[in-house]
């Protein structure tokens, strides 16, 4: 089972220090996501990332991020949006909905299902699809090892994403509410709850 990281929503002063040490403990795929932001912020943080990392990184905007600074690919955050012109590569998507997923699997290297669970940092974001419904798109074959469970994910879940058949899990706000971009310096919570999720996915 795969375990993919996606960054905060907005940029925070220790952000680098963290992902550097996240990667150093064996991070190898992390999702920058930071929708509405100006390109030139994330140029930053990947100027302040160690080079070795970047092709363990997958960019949700400015994907011609991804050509300047070899990245591993780009996500395209629904499965309408056609992908850029010419753009040959690593490609992944966000699916919403179960009728969808088989043919946005086709034109992907692997899939995001959204919402799983009730979100941890957004609180409009609720599980769109009841147990029963996930238990019966895994025994239609719709959810496998290139489907990754998103939304709410966290420890106490995992063995449910994996029981069910997926193939990853997106991991967001259990590892980043640990940590307060305001005020904190010390990210050692971060970095221990890490190494525990790599232990649960096996």
């Amino acid at each position: 089972m795969k375990l993919i990281i996606k960054t905060k929503s907005a940029f925070f002063v220790e952000e680098d220090k963290i992902l550097a040490s996240l990667f150093d403990e064996g991070m190898d795929n992390l999702h920058l996501s930071k929708p509405g932001s100006a390109p030139m912020y994330s140029e930053r943080l990947l100027t302040l990332l160690p080079e070795d990392s970047y092709d363990k990184i997958t960019v949700h905007d400015h994907f011609y991020l991804k050509e300047e600074y070899g990245l591993r690919g780009i996500h395209i955050d629904d499965t309408a949006t056609e992908l850029p012109v010419r753009y040959k590569g690593h490609v992944s998507r966000t699916c919403r909905n179960l009728d969808e997923l088989k043919d946005t699997e086709r034109k992907s290297d692997y899939v995001f299902l959204r919402n799983i669970f009730d979100s941890q940092t957004q609180k409009d974001e609720k599980a769109t699809f009841s147990m029963d419904q996930l238990k019966e798109a895994s025994r239609r074959g719709l959810i496998d090892k290139r489907v990754y469970a998103l939304g709410g994910m966290n420890m106490e879940n995992i063995r449910i994403a994996k029981d069910l058949g997926f193939g990853g899990v997106v991991i967001c706000g259990d590892l980043w509410n640990r940590f307060n971009i305001h005020q904190g310096m010390d990210y050692k919570e971060v970095i221990a709850h890490f190494e525990k999720l790599r232990k649960a996915i096996g």
